[in-house]
């Protein structure tokens, strides 16, 4: 299948010719892209040496007698026959989290081997650094990876022009009503399959939308037959629970109550730091938001979570899809709770790939006037709220009680709206929402 580029593809280049270069650990959910990316960059050496754990597990041995990196290279270029030259080979060690003295081995190509490009990747690399004392701090680079973005999709189905476009876009500044019913309906049809690089491809090379849906269906059995792999603590069927009233509570703080069969709340706490260690979900924390940093004031105790992906959120639920595209609005679908995930995952994705970003989420509660706002976000010294709206209607009452306890300078509203200025509030379409994340 022909590799369609990512965002990530740069930063990969600009490493390969970096004369500080460190070792790269590559990080991310399973099938989000992290194989065929190193793989894509791989033709830019003229060597390239794939060591894959899971395909290969008897290679874990060349890790297990010591981490020279001289010995390590002469036994895989012996095994594979496949030269290991500084400057013109990489090395890519995939599924790392099968052999933890791979992991570890980072750090003495970096000191002992600098000239080298080393890649490592691996599906659950979370549950295996927590096996470490320590991997290398300051001696790797670590890069995450997530499911397309809009702005990536847009590439992938040959809207660059628009892509381009919307880097350069101010809420100042209208679109003209034709550019922005032609955003909305990318949107809506984006949100509809998501982002995950298999169901992509398949759009992007003529795939009908049935199509999608049915890989769709099979990225959801592959994710629950990952759910063994995790760890002992916790049972299948727990974390099976635990992910579908994530995507049930979509939108709203996570109660434990709503679980299925939640008797032992230790097991459900369990499950969702599982999943999220394996990129599945996302947490949204609470924020006092009084000043910086926002992670400063925190609640943990009050959280809500975002599944990885806005096409397996819809599919899981069961929507319906073709209601979507015809009405072209998210107004409808689970009551708005799809377009706050979108935002969200936005904002996850837009962040520089080396820093991933933590998500807040302001509330407060006071007996007769509560107020939410869905986002909270860090713009140099100010703390700007971020509200979500699935339509073009919807009062702002939340967003400007934010503004006025906080004396904030201005906020966002981000929904189905062209851009514009209201007061002290910024409107920024939906398809548009990463531009408010600085890089």
């Amino acid at each position: 299948m022909t590799y369609i580029k990512r965002n990530i593809d740069q930063e990969l280049s600009k490493w390969k010719v970096s004369l500080e270069r460190k070792p790269i650990l590559l990080r991310g959910a399973r099938q989000v892209g992290k194989s065929s990316t190193v793989k894509e960059l791989g033709k830019q050496f003229k060597y390239f040496l794939e060591v894959n754990f899971d395909e290969k597990p008897d290679v874990k041995v060349v890790f297990e007698k010591d981490l020279t990196p001289q010995r390590i290279c002469e036994e895989l270029s012996s095994i594979y026959g496949i030269p290991i030259i500084s400057g013109e080979t990489l090395l890519f060690l995939d599924e790392t989290q099968g052999c933890l003295p791979a992991i570890s081995s980072l750090r003495y190509f970096y000191e002992k081997m600098p000239e080298l490009h080393v890649i490592a990747a691996g599906s659950l690399l979370e549950f295996a650094l927590g096996e470490l004392p320590s991997f290398g701090v300051g001696r790797v680079r670590s890069l995450f990876l997530y499911p397309f973005s809009f702005d990536e999709y847009l590439r992938a189905i040959g809207a660059g022009l628009l892509a381009d476009a919307l880097l350069k876009a101010r809420p100042e500044a209208a679109w003209g009503e034709a550019v922005h019913k032609k955003c909305m309906e990318h949107l809506v049809r984006f949100i509809s399959i998501g982002g995950m690089p298999e169901v992509v491809a398949a759009y992007a090379n003529g795939r009908s939308l049935l199509d999608c849906q049915q890989i769709l269906d099979d990225l959801i059995l592959s994710l629950y037959d990952d759910f063994a792999k995790y760890k002992k603590r916790v049972p299948v069927s727990r974390l099976r629970e635990v992910f579908k009233s994530v995507i049930e509570q979509t939108g709203s703080k996570f109660i434990y109550s709503k679980v299925e069969n939640c008797e032992n709340q230790k097991q459900v706490k369990e499950s969702l730091e599982l999943l999220e260690l394996a990129g599945i979900i996302y947490p949204v924390v609470h924020s006092s938001s009084n000043g910086i940093p926002l992670g400063a004031e925190i609640n943990p105790k009050l959280k809500k979570y975002l599944i990885l992906d806005t096409g397996i959120f819809q599919r899981f639920l069961k929507l319906n899809i073709g209601d979507i595209l015809i009405s072209n609005t998210l107004e409808q679908v689970n009551k708005g709770a799809i377009a706050e995930l979108f935002a969200g995952l936005e904002m996850i994705k837009s962040a520089p790939s080396n820093n991933p970003m933590e998500l807040y989420y302001w509330h407060r509660e006071k007996k007769g006037s509560e107020a939410e706002v869905d986002y909270v976000i860090q713009e140099k010294a100010n703390i700007i709220p971020v509200e979500i709206k699935s339509g073009t209607k919807g009062s702002m009452q939340s967003l400007f009680r934010f503004l006025e306890e906080k004396n904030t300078p201005y906020g966002i509203r981000s929904s189905l709206e062209n851009f514009g200025v209201f007061n002290k509030i910024k409107i920024i379409p939906l398809y548009a929402i990463s531009s408010i994340i600085q890089k």
